[in-house]
């Protein structure tokens, strides 16, 4: 299937090539190295993690302390995602490719699969975000929708009252569901950016996956005497704490009613530019503080993200306040709310569709 194409504008391009001119000016300027704190946290992050799962096996017999390293790990697996995973994903940490591949793989040993994410985020969300049937991030389950021209159907009219129990179970269908038909299921999205999925890379989903439930119930249980229930029980708390922690981050950034969710016309052809793309699908958070800078990933700078991907994060203040100053004075569609202001937009979002309002509004 042909891709997607982007309005092109002479215009936008002229001014997106002005503001990155801009932007490479204010980075070069500031002295310091950042992405060197990135770079311990490469190391810190893991061994978090890791020591947080010796701690509990080595304390088995206490199932209070138990549990609590095992929601820890369950934190601290959401931070190695915002500091590592997705700053290497786009080689931000290190200049070795080699070296963030490494850095990379460190999904493959928390459950996830390291290999079809980077195809999602880069291939996929990156090059076309908001866009249904080509962003696997709003690629629809059936439970919920998030897509506003999408009529809903069955249980979808009722997810504004639901969706409250089906979110804490988003990395549940991320290791059990997800994964697997993204590379077993023809249909899914992620195979129009893609294509075909060498068999070495199904191998090795299946055999981190066994090697990943491997660690975290059978060793507790066989080697340390914890019992089924309780490794079953800790297991199952961390994964819903980790899916709380991550919807916090990525809820408020895309399916807001605030953003745009543009449709393809008759010849693949989006209405925006490249550069207002970015702009209408995407917005910021007005919270800007040392633990969101240095602990969450500054991920309250998501529009520097999606212009900017080839800088780490750890130059996400600067490069916003140059976005923000250029689209004043161009007129772009910059957004930035209040991190429970734009939770409550998600949920108005669910309510909207829920109701069909787009529908009710082209009527």
């Amino acid at each position: 299937m042909e891709k997607p194409i982007y309005f092109k504008n002479s215009e936008d391009a002229k001014l997106f090539n002005e503001l990155r001119k801009k932007v490479n000016q204010r980075v070069e300027a500031i002295p310091e190295n950042r992405d060197i704190y990135i770079q311990i946290k490469a190391v810190i992050l893991p061994l978090v993690y890791f020591g947080l799962y010796v701690f509990a096996l080595l304390h088995a017999d206490q199932s209070g302390v138990y549990i609590l390293s095992f929601i820890l790990m369950g934190l601290s697996l959401v931070l190695i995602y915002l500091n590592l995973i997705h700053e290497a994903a786009h080689n931000n940490i290190f200049k070795s490719k080699r070296l963030n591949s490494l850095v990379l793989q460190i999904f493959d040993f928390v459950g996830a699969n390291s290999y079809i994410w980077k195809k999602r985020h880069i291939a996929s969300h990156h090059a076309y975000p908001n866009v249904d049937g080509w962003d696997t991030d709003i690629e629809q389950s059936g439970l919920l929708l998030i897509v506003p021209w999408i009529k809903a159907k069955g249980i979808q009219k009722y997810q504004h009252f639901f969706f409250f129990l089906v979110y804490p179970l988003y990395l549940f269908n991320w290791m059990f569901i997800r994964d697997f038909r993204d590379f077993f299921d023809n249909e899914r999205v992620i195979l129009k950016t893609q294509g075909a999925i060498p068999v070495k890379e199904k191998i090795k989903m299946v055999a981190y996956k066994l090697f990943y439930f491997f660690y975290q119930i059978a060793v507790p249980v066989l080697f340390f005497k914890v019992s089924l229930g309780l490794a079953l029980g800790a297991w199952f708390l961390q994964v819903i704490a980790a899916s709380i922690f991550a919807l916090f981050v990525l809820l408020p950034l895309h399916p807001l009613p605030d953003n745009a969710f543009p449709k393809l016309d008759e010849k693949n052809e989006l209405s925006y530019s490249w550069l207002n793309h970015q702009f209408e699908v995407t917005n910021d958070l007005k919270e800007n503080n040392w633990f969101v800078r240095n602990i969450l990933g500054n991920f309250n700078f998501h529009v520097a993200h999606h212009l900017f991907p080839n800088y780490s994060y750890a130059y996400y203040n600067e490069i916003t306040e140059e976005i923000e100053q250029f689209a004043k004075e161009h007129g772009l569609a910059y957004k930035r709310f209040p991190m429970t202001t734009a939770l409550g937009k998600h949920v108005d979002l669910l309510k909207q569709n829920a109701n069909n309002a787009y529908f009710i509004l082209e009527e």
